[in-house]
């Protein structure tokens, strides 16, 4: 088989397969080409959450308690924390999440000559 042939089975295969994307009903947006033509094209499928932003919240909750931690004290944040466990279910739940752990002790030691 000549290159062009090969060249053109490969464009055929991907028109294809996109145009099954699409009419699955998948979600696709129009986009307009270079050349002017509007033609629409199925959206990438993939995770909805943006895992990087996910990571940041996660260590900015981290940081916050070891802010906290650093800031109360060892005993302070404790009281404060038994203080949500006997309140309603929203602050218990509160209370459950803010419960100091290994890697927010080790940044608040790390942190707790700057804080004070």
């Amino acid at each position: 088989m000549s290159d062009d042939l090969m060249n053109f089975e490969k464009r055929l295969t991907r028109i294809g397969s996109t145009r099954r994307r699409v009419a699955r009903g998948l979600s696709y947006a129009p986009v307009v080409g270079p050349d002017g033509m509007v033609v629409v094209r199925p959206r990438r499928s993939g995770p909805s959450i943006p895992v990087k932003g996910l990571i940041y919240l996660i260590l900015g909750f981290c940081l916050f308690k070891s802010v906290a931690i650093a800031h109360l004290g060892a005993t302070g944040y404790a009281g404060h924390i038994d203080e949500m466990k006997q309140g309603t279910i929203f602050e218990q739940a509160g209370a459950w999440a803010l419960q100091p752990d290994r890697v927010s002790v080790r940044i608040a030691s790390t942190i707790s000559p700057f804080i004070k």
